[in-house]
């Protein structure tokens, strides 16, 4: 015990004489008025601040103090909510009614089955849900055939080629089945199916979150067009689906008003007039 306390009697001596020897001089200290707070002289200052830039060397984000600029920036971000909104709303305006069930279709000779990415060369469980749907309309008599388009950009991404596999293991036909190769986005597909295959009236399958936006641009393109929502639980994939759909439809609004060329246009095709004349014989 004695030990121990005069180690700890030691440690305050020294701790004592150090203090004494770094404290700082008399004639550094300003004077002050009764009730002031001292501060350090100037080279101590500096040297704090400097560990301080070291320490926080990311930048602090300050909110602004005054109320006048905090309301400008409350009314910037509902402007900015408002305007993200509009073109969202007016595609569920300007797709009206013509958004139902497999259901509530009416007959179309073709149905539009837009791609939703693949996994491991085979279709998502979003895609594989159109498919599905577009399988029933074909069954139920509702079209006599399915365009497919999606992305075939890359050689070892097919989505065409992979959504005629998965419909033809579902009971469609392969001859009542027509790709297209260069449905690189929504706008792209409706265009390509206007004017490269030449159809004038169609079913187009998608989810409910992105149906509306595809009936918009396709009606844009020239294409009457009636849209099957597929039903999809709501996970987290369903909702970045939604979220997704606010930034998309901005450029949607814009395909829809000035109309450009698709990324890749090409000569047109007879697939959909083949495949319409097959199924009369």
């Amino acid at each position: 015990m004695r030990g121990k306390s005069g180690k700890a009697g030691g440690r305050r001596k020294a701790l004592g004489r150090w203090l004494t020897e770094h404290r700082w001089p008399a004639r550094s200290v300003p004077r002050l008025r009764a009730g002031a707070v001292p501060r350090p002289p100037a080279g101590l200052r500096l040297s704090v601040r400097a560990r301080r830039s070291r320490l926080t060397s990311w930048p602090v984000l300050r909110l602004p103090r005054t109320r006048r600029v905090q309301r400008r920036l409350a009314q910037g971000l509902m402007a900015a909510c408002v305007l993200a909104l509009v073109p969202a709303t007016w595609m569920r305006l300007e797709s009206g009614d013509r958004v139902g069930t497999t259901a509530e279709a009416p007959a179309r000779e073709v149905a539009v089955v837009f791609g939703a990415g693949l996994w491991k060369g085979r279709p998502t469980p979003y895609l594989a849900h159109r498919l599905d749907a577009a399988a029933e309309l074909y069954r139920t008599g509702k079209v006599k055939v399915v365009l497919v388009t999606g992305d075939n950009s890359r050689v070892e991404y097919d989505e065409p080629d992979a959504m005629r596999t998965y419909l033809t293991g579902r009971g469609v036909p392969d001859e009542r089945i027509v790709s297209d190769y260069a449905g690189f986005d929504s706008w792209d597909s409706c265009v390509r199916a206007k004017k490269i295959f030449g159809v004038d009236r169609a079913v187009l399958v998608s989810q409910g979150f992105h149906i509306h936006r595809a009936v918009t641009l396709c009606r844009s393109a020239g294409i009457d067009a009636y849209g099957v929502g597929v039903d999809e639980p709501r996970d987290a994939t369903w909702y970045y689906g939604g979220a997704r759909e606010l930034a998309a439809s901005g450029k949607a609004a814009l395909d829809a008003l000035l109309r450009p060329d698709p990324r890749f246009l090409g000569p047109e095709e007879q697939g959909v007039t083949e495949a319409l004349a097959a199924g009369g014989r």
